[in-house]
């Protein structure tokens, strides 16, 4: 059990970090094993009704060539991702409405018949579009609150409400989702102290999942010219979350292998047992362009699935071969 005060010494202690990443690391092995766990992650739509200002797909980015997948689309690369040995699909979007309840209900029903989990992050729908998407299969949900900082939050994302975000977390919850959340480090105004309270809220909402990714000022959006999160912080907040909640799945994000080649790797060092390779197809990959320089954008499927597998195989882990499911 870490205060706010040990949480905010530990954020702040750079010298060392190392030794906080590698008590990490032994609270993973202890509590969810070796086993890295790969989710395919399927980005389906770039286009979004949102305007935050540190996303390259918000609404008021121009320069961006819109696209969305047609179901048989989705669906066809939710088949490649299975016969490439994953396990789980992650289907990803901006937020898009044109994928109303019913189409989301159909693909759901036909990526479950592949027989694997499937996650969704679609960001904010109403109660009854959640419960609806969870009886047709969907077995977990991701959505980052981003931070606590409600101030900074509702400066960030405009029109936004942050109470609604939550709201839906909390009915996320209710109707039986693995939940995931997580938040963003490095944001402009964002503090110490406001990512300390983001891991005392991520530890008291009870997630299965949580997200810890850096912030990467994106050239097209009104944050053009701030500048970006730190690797290293970014890391020493994932490894606390993982001392905070020892027995969650903790994904290494691909924005840490942005910041740095080996990024995900030196996350799984850290307290992490996730990577969500991106199985998406063609010029899809570059399009969905939350943050510039994303790893692996000029890879095939398959590639990356080998280069991840093999990375995780040269630090003495192995691929998991179930689901992957928060084991409480």
């Amino acid at each position: 059990m870490l205060t706010r005060e040990e949480i905010i010494k530990l954020l702040s202690d750079e010298e060392n970090q190392d030794k906080l990443f590698a008590h990490a690391d032994d609270v993973r092995k202890k509590n969810v094993g070796d086993e890295v766990h790969l989710r395919a992650l399927i980005e389906f739509s770039n286009i979004c009704r949102n305007n935050c200002l540190y996303c390259g797909i918000r609404k008021g980015n121009t320069a961006v060539k819109r696209y969305r997948m047609s179901e048989n689309e989705l669906i066809d690369t939710a088949k490649s991702a299975v016969a490439m040995g994953f396990k789980t699909i992650v289907l990803q979007s901006g937020e898009d409405l044109w994928f109303s309840k019913d189409k989301m209900c159909r693909i759901i029903e036909n990526i479950k018949k592949l027989n694997v989990a499937l996650t969704l992050s679609i960001g904010e729908r109403n109660y009854d579009d959640y419960k609806a998407f969870r009886e047709s299969g969907a077995d977990r949900y991701l959505m980052r609150i981003e931070t606590t900082d409600k101030n900074l939050y509702h400066k960030l994302d405009p029109l936004m409400s942050w109470q609604r975000r939550y709201e839906c977390l909390l009915a996320l919850k209710e109707l039986g989702y693995e939940l995931g959340s997580g938040i963003m480090v490095g944001l402009p105004g964002q503090t110490i102290e406001s990512i300390a309270d983001d891991l005392l809220f991520l530890k008291d909402l009870g997630v299965d999942m949580a997200g810890i990714g850096p912030f990467i000022a994106h050239p097209q959006t009104p944050l053009a010219n701030a500048d970006s999160g730190n690797l290293y912080l970014s890391l020493r907040t994932m490894a606390i979350m993982r001392i905070l909640l020892p027995d969650i799945n903790i994904p290494a994000t691909t924005a840490m292998e942005s910041l740095r080649p080996n990024g995900r790797i030196m996350a799984l060092k850290a307290g992490a047992n996730v990577v969500m390779p991106n199985v998406t197809f063609g010029e899809y990959r570059r399009l969905y362009e939350l943050y510039p320089n994303k790893a692996c954008v000029n890879d095939t499927p398959l590639h990356c699935r080998s280069c991840i597998e093999m990375k995780i195989n040269a630090i003495g882990r192995k691929i998991g071969t179930d689901f992957g499911s928060h084991k409480k």
